[in-house]
């Protein structure tokens, strides 16, 4: 197998367990699990910078708040992002989290338009009404919208959109970011740790403790093998790959914890499904065309 293949298929593997690994510390309060994940990621973030000695960007950063400030950005949607998920899995709610992945590929194109005034094709523009038709039909359905699925979308769409740009590659800027977000989680955790309320310390799980610890290489390997896979991939080989992890989610969803999915629900994600489909085969042709 292509080692890029292998790479990103690994990530995406890992990104589509997150159900299991999430539910597992599910008697820990979301906030709670959000602060030891910023916290963690960074600790073992810096030790692998420290591995590879790629200390020089901090210098470089210090002397463009700009660029600062654009990261300070990023870091809050991240966090937003990483504090819904816990939340959704944690609340029963997997199989909305993971149609929120499968929407944000048609966000992103969306987001091109509106803010980057990228063209849209006649088919993508085709792929993002089916979708638009889905959630519609699913907000009718519930009698709500899909907040869950539209909240995880619009942040990582948008966290992805400014990185998109950003001056620092995908080790450095989560980095960063985690480096950002660092006093807030270790003064929550203070906090929680003063009053008593701290789980990592109350508990009398030693597995609930080291889950805890361990979200720093969960979360930071996945990332790692990805930007390696990145590296070598076609963006095409990358876009069809992206839906392994949403894919593995809704199955852990309907199957592992028993989350409803009736029929009605079922006809909104088929259009969501379909418009994705198209999406898919519309860049393949495209991507095609354009070498021929």
């Amino acid at each position: 197998m292509n080692p890029g293949m292998l790479y990103a298929s690994l990530a995406f593997f890992c990104w589509g367990l997150f159900p299991l690994y999430f539910h597992a510390i599910g008697d820990v309060a979301p906030l709670e699990i959000l602060a030891h994940r910023m916290l963690w990621s960074l600790l073992f973030l810096g030790l692998v910078l420290g591995a590879r000695r790629q200390w020089g960007w901090l210098g470089q950063l210090a002397r463009q708040p700009r660029v600062v400030a654009g990261f300070v950005a990023s870091a809050l949607l991240l966090s937003g992002n990483w504090f819904i998920y816990i939340w959704a899995v944690n609340n029963g709610h997997v199989i909305d989290a993971s149609l929120g992945y499968f929407m944000t590929p048609l966000l992103n194109v969306m987001l091109g338009f509106l803010l980057l005034h990228e063209r849209l094709r006649r088919l993508q523009w085709v792929a993002v009404g089916l979708a638009a038709c889905g959630v519609a039909w699913l907000a009718w359905q519930t009698g709500q919208m899909p907040w869950i699925a539209l909240a995880l979308a619009g942040t990582f769409g948008a966290y992805g959109l400014m990185r998109k740009t950003a001056a620092l590659g995908a080790l450095e800027g989560l980095s960063f970011e985690t480096l950002i977000l660092f006093p807030a989680a270790f003064g929550y955790l203070a906090w929680l740790w003063l009053h008593g309320e701290s789980t990592f310390v109350g508990t009398a799980s030693n597995t609930t403790r080291a889950l805890l610890v361990a979200s720093g290489p969960i979360t930071a390997i996945p990332l790692l093998l990805f930007a390696a896979g990145a590296r070598r991939l076609p963006l095409s080989s990358l876009g069809l790959l992206q839906y392994v992890a949403p894919t593995m989610q809704f199955l852990l969803g309907v199957w592992l914890f028993n989350e409803s999915f009736g029929q009605a629900r079922l006809l909104g994600f088929v259009a969501i499904w379909s418009a994705l489909a198209l999406f898919a085969a519309e860049g393949l042709w495209a991507g095609r065309r354009s070498k021929a």
